[in-house]
């Protein structure tokens, strides 16, 4: 294999954890590549919220600011998907385009994909009028008709939550018995002011590009310009259990196991982003990798001073 596949680090996943990563790698002077396959999680929305000194900008934008960042300290970016990977001494990757790289230190910051419920109407208005996160839409929705889609007993908790930013919330059970509602749900809710709406969502109402409606399996119609729906997240994993690392089940997914700093149980690689857990917002997932970057460079210094102390 040439020099030029041999690198101290390759990053997995171009997103905010992958690049924040690269860039404190390159800045550390550390031959670093990051392979992109080009699939961002929020690439449905049009704009990100509460990224101090860059909410509102669009995802795409923020993604081009950080490639050219990296660009600046020597880091290589590649688009490409990684279809294997294997450990000994170092990290062997194989590229789908056909290109195998070497690495002594391998970051996955391939975060993880949303599974929409099987609702028609709802994936092509997801992003838009049909979002999932109040801390990220919450502020751009403010005050319109709301309503929650549950999927389980857990969207109670969303639907409380949503009461900050609309006082007209009503809570789709669609797929949750009324018996599973605790009284503890029910008192809340009435004191929040959320109207619970038994029955199954056969379809979304859409007129003129917009949302006006959800419309349950009885034909009832309910007046909505906002739906809060949420995803079944699906970690993409595929690489970490590949390479053996030791993973703890949540009711989200699976994740690594990983210490502070976002190593897993396998020596030298390293875990950011949503790949390391689901709640991981763009800034929270730039934070880890982040630290990643800076504890991976300390990581090979001392490796290779002990490795050369007479």
């Amino acid at each position: 294999m040439t020099d030029n596949n041999r690198y101290e680090v390759v990053v997995v996943g171009g997103g905010a954890a992958g690049l924040s990563a690269a860039l404190v790698l390159g800045r550390a002077r550390r031959r670093t590549l990051v392979v992109d396959a080009g699939e961002p999680r929020n690439a449905p929305a049009a704009h990100m919220q509460g990224y101090l000194s860059r909410d509102g900008m669009s995802p795409a934008k923020f993604l081009a600011v950080g490639r050219e960042e990296i660009a600046r300290y020597g880091v290589e970016l590649v688009r490409d998907r990684v279809v294997g990977a294997a450990r000994d001494a170092d990290f062997t990757v194989v590229l789908a385009g056909g290109r195998t790289v070497r690495a002594r230190q391998l970051v996955i910051a391939t975060g993880l994909r949303d599974e929409l419920p099987p609702v028609p109407g709802l994936a092509e208005r997801f992003g838009r009028d049909v979002v999932h996160c109040p801390y990220c839409h919450g502020w751009e929705v403010r005050d319109l008709p709301t309503g929650v889609l549950a999927g389980t007993a857990l969207s109670v908790h969303q639907a409380l939550m949503v009461t900050q930013w609309s006082k007209d919330v009503r809570l789709f059970l669609h797929e949750v018995g009324e018996s599973e509602l605790t009284e503890e749900d029910r008192r809340r809710l009435r004191a929040a002011g959320v109207v619970v709406v038994p029955g199954a969502v056969a379809e979304l109402v859409v007129a003129d590009d917009r949302l006006t409606g959800v419309r349950l399996a009885d034909g009832t119609v309910h007046d909505r310009e906002v739906l809060y729906a949420a995803p079944r997240a699906v970690p993409n994993n595929d690489l970490l259990v590949k390479l053996g690392a030791e993973l703890r089940e949540t009711p989200f997914g699976s994740y690594p196991v990983i210490d502070e700093r976002g190593l897993t149980s396998v020596p030298g690689l390293w875990a950011a982003g949503n790949a390391s857990g689901f709640a991981e917002q763009v800034i929270n997932a730039a934070s880890r990798g982040y630290r990643a970057g800076s504890a991976i460079n300390a990581d090979l210094l001392f490796t290779d001073l002990d490795k050369n102390a007479p």
